[in-house]
């Protein structure tokens, strides 16, 4: 069985040498065996436990949490359900706050618009109808998602509004994703190794790469697929593009 130094193994997961001994005074990673000279090693199940521990962390959960969640605690299943459940519940009590915020931006355009009106304003009014009904008109779903994103990318001016959507996004359709946030870097990684997906996503750096909306993403292979990395304040386009193509049905994302 192959070892790997503390060294290696924080570069194979991205971490610091630093965090991996933090983790073993918490609890959560145990070297397998030691050099003659006390040095630690790690095994493939090492790796595995570190990336299940940063997964855990990009949801929220805390590193006590994450600790009872791991393989050979003296845990039971019930407790661990309980402990998804709970962070499951800090995201819906996440989510509902937004949804007040939105439903309230609804409400405050609506009043808006009255007062324009009541002002006898003129060339405004349009403008904000056209904002008020993609806010307070769309439809729910995925259609209402993907009217969203495509409101997005020409308010952003992003080269996404006019992509050629079928020789490019075709291949990503319906792919198996992660997408995180890791300091202030949206990471997509997406599943398995197809050679459509990469030319896919080779040719969206590529377009990307020139967009003023946002610095030009990244793109790597990993073990588990193809990771796409984008930053900037627009960044947040790209997950929501990846997230509508794993849930897209056929339907074009964009006209």
């Amino acid at each position: 069985m192959d070892m790997l130094t503390i060294g290696e193994l924080a570069r194979r997961v991205g971490m610091r040498t630093s965090t991996l001994r933090y983790y073993e005074q918490e609890g959560l990673l145990k070297p397998a065996a030691r050099t003659e000279a006390g040095y630690r090693l790690y095994t493939e199940e090492g790796e595995k436990t570190l990336r299940f521990i940063q997964r855990a962390q990009r949801l929220g959960f805390s590193l006590a949490d994450i600790r009872q969640m791991l393989p050979g605690q003296d845990v039971s299943n019930e407790r661990i359900v309980t402990i998804a459940e709970d962070r499951l519940v800090d995201i819906e009590r996440q989510l509902t706050e937004l949804r007040v915020v939105r439903h309230e931006m609804e409400l405050f355009l609506l009043d808006l618009r009255r007062e324009m009106e009541e002002a006898g304003g003129d060339g405004v009014e349009p403008l904000l109808d056209r904002l008020i009904d993609h806010v307070c008109a769309r439809p729910a779903g995925p259609s209402g998602a993907r009217l969203t994103l495509q409101w997005l990318f020409d308010r952003t001016d992003c080269v996404l509004a006019h992509l050629d959507e079928e020789t490019v996004l075709g291949a990503l359709r319906g792919r198996h994703m992660h997408v995180w946030l890791d300091d202030g870097v949206y990471h997509i990684l997406v599943v398995g190794h197809d050679e459509a997906v990469q030319a896919a996503l080779n040719e969206l750096a590529r377009i990307e790469a020139d967009c003023h909306a946002h610095p030009a993403p990244g793109l790597s292979r990993t073990d588990e697929g193809y990771l796409f990395t984008a930053h900037g304040e627009n960044a947040f386009l790209f997950a929501q593009l990846f997230l509508a193509l794993e849930e897209d049905d056929g339907t074009a994302i964009s006209p």
